[in-house]
Formats: structure tokens, sequence, C-alpha cells
């Protein structure tokens, strides 16, 4: 006997917890994850998610933001949606039960503090919330530890999956993620492998802007795999870039491609360093607890020492090419979030972006 669900998402990170929690009001949905359900970016990611909520700040300073951190090569229009339809993606998680801190943060390129966040771990928080809600709801099966090898295509349409047996489905979403893992120094977990990508392209798929890899320019420089992120956040909260003779040689709050052209040119000349010590252990440690605690634990302390940091592969901003409903060239096949290229980040995303195109798009599943 088949198996067979209305709804397959391939994906377990912000962009398929989202799309599993909108679909399941239409039919069964089947939650396919390759390793376990918080083995995925949104578990790493520490910012929050960037939307116009203070009053002080308006829709055409995030779109201008985006658009200059992008380089101009944005799809207009859909940053429009992205922006205008913020507001709406905060409010929605906030009914599923996320609860922001009353403050919202500053991080770089942006012109506003409108960075929604969660202390320090924005992403696992939400992340938690989400799942809570998911195992709860009886509509959405989940499948951890199952490795999707292809999607089920014929006459450009696509109508399941494939494990280690066929998996069918109505409608199917890919929401598997980047693909950071095929660079040395990354800060993307080990799932990041580019499987959705490639499956898409055996396909038929469409691929656009692949060449657009982003690289946060402060990773922790240690032997670890994936690397330890180190927040925009806390440039944002004042962290200075300093060089090896002690010079600070950047403007901290520039585009992240900027910044990380920056750090390599003196990496040329020595070690580079990121300090935020002359805000006080106080300050530090209330708030950013969870980078102060991992950094411990890996020898390091934030309050009293200077942090060796280097550029690391972060984020794919091109990929599946999607209209603004997630829809690919194959009839019946989505895609969302980091796998998908809907042209919003343009050459280079805008900080705190990311978490917000994993809510926003997949909520516009409900339109159709």
């Amino acid at each position: 006997m088949k198996e067979k669900y209305q709804n397959i998402i391939v994906g377990s990170g912000l962009a398929g917890l989202t799309s599993a929690l909108i679909l399941e009001k239409y039919g069964s949905v089947l939650l396919i994850s390759k390793a376990g359900l918080q083995n995925c970016a949104t578990n790493l990611a520490q910012g929050g998610i960037a939307a116009v909520i203070s009053p002080e700040d308006n829709f055409n300073s995030h779109i201008q933001d985006t658009l200059v951190a992008g380089a101009f090569h944005n799809q207009i229009k859909t940053v429009e949606i992205l922006v205008k339809e913020g507001p709406a993606a905060i409010k929605w998680l906030q009914q599923q039960g996320v609860i922001f801190d009353k403050n919202p943060g500053l991080e770089a390129a942006h012109s506003y503090r409108r960075v929604m966040r969660i202390s320090d771990f924005s992403g696992r928080e939400i992340e938690k919330v989400l799942l809570k809600k998911i195992k709860q709801n009886k509509n959405i099966k989940v499948l951890e530890n199952c490795l999707v090898r292809d999607l089920l295509v014929e006459k450009k349409q696509c109508f399941g999956v494939r494990t280690t047996k066929n998996i069918y489905g109505d409608k199917i979403i890919l929401a598997t993620g980047g693909l950071g893992q095929i660079y040395v120094y990354t800060t993307n977990p080990k799932v990041a492998t580019g499987d959705g990508v490639a499956m898409a392209y055996r396909a038929g798929c469409q691929l656009v802007d692949l060449e657009f890899i982003q690289f946060h320019p402060t990773a922790l420089k240690d032997k670890s795999s994936p690397l330890f992120l180190l927040s925009e956040s806390l440039r944002g909260e004042g962290a200075y870039l300093i060089n090896e003779k002690g010079e600070r040689f950047i403007s901290e709050l520039a585009p992240r491609d900027i910044i990380a052209r920056a750090i390599v040119k003196e990496q040329e000349k020595g070690e580079v360093y990121l300090d935020i010590r002359h805000r006080g252990e106080k300050f530090i440690k209330k708030r950013f607890p969870n980078i102060y605690r991992e950094l411990k634990e890996r020898g390091f302390d934030l309050t009293k020492e200077q942090i060796p940091i280097t550029p690391a592969a972060h984020y794919s901003c091109g990929g599946i090419k999607v209209d603004n409903y997630g829809r690919t060239n194959i009839k019946n096949l989505f895609a969302f979030g980091e796998v998908a290229c809907t042209g919003v980040h343009g050459a280079n995303r805008l900080a705190s972006n990311s978490l917000l195109e994993a809510v926003v798009f997949p909520r516009r599943l409900g339109e159709l």
C-alpha cells in the first residue's frame, strides 16, 4: 500500500516548521528531518528576526537597508513583500507562543533597532516553541534521521520523495537549508551539504545566484567544526574589530561582505580580534549569556580578552528559483528558506533577514 500525505516537507528549520504549521490546516503533513529535528541552522541562529515594529522605524528604511546590503541585485518587489509582511510574521510567531525581548536589537547595516530577539540565541528559542506546537499536532507526522535521496518527478510534476522507499504527496516543500559544509571554514551545521539544491537540479528545477555565498565576518577562529559564530549583535552593542596592532580598521556596522573582505586583508598582516571588554562584565553576561558560556567552554573569556575571529561561509543567497509563493518551475514543488532563491537577499544578505524570510514566505502558502 502506498504511503501518501497531502503535504510532504523536507527540512526541520524555521522554514520547514512554519510550512508545517500553515499546511496542517489544509491536510495531512509529513515533516522529514535528515538528522534530529534540532540539527539545523535555525538552532544556531543567534541574532533574531528583523522587522519594522518600533514607531520611529519605517518600511522604506528596512527596504533600503536590504537593497544596499544586497548590492541592489535584489528583486525589489520581493523585498517589499518581505519587509511589509514582517510585522505580521512577528505577530504570528507571538501567537504560536514566542516571547521576544522587550527592546529590539541593532545589527550591522541596519538603520534602526529592529531585530526582534530572545537573548542571544533567538533561533533556538523560536524553534523550541514551534517544535512543541508540531509535536502536539495530530495532523503532523514527524520522521527524523531520514535522508531524502531524490524527488519523484514525471513530466515536470512532482508527486513525492524517495528515501529508502517512495513516499507520495500532493504538495512537496523543500526547506533543506544551505550548503556551507562544502567549505572548510563554515558556521553551518554538519547537515548543510546542499542536498536540496542537488535533488532539485536533478529534477529539472531552475537554480539562480549560486555564486553569492555570504561569509560571516566574525566566526571564532579555532579548530572546531562548524565554527562558532560571534553574532552581529555583539557589534551592534559596541564591540570593536581590532587588528594585531590594536587598531580599529573598519566601521563595525558596515555590511557583512565589506567587513569580511577587510578582515581577510588584515589577516595578511596578522590576527584579527573582536573586543567588547569596554562594555563591562555585568552588561556582557546579561546581554550575551549564551555566547559568554559557549566561549568559556572553548577556553575564551569574552569579558576579559580579545577573541580571535575569521570570516567563514555562512549563507547561500542563491538556490532554487521560486516565485513569491515559493513555487518552482516543477508543478507541486515548492521551496522555502535558504535552499530557495526568492531574490530577496541579492548578492549579500542583510543580518536577521533570513529568519524573517523563513516565516514570511511559507505563511503565504495559506493564500494558495
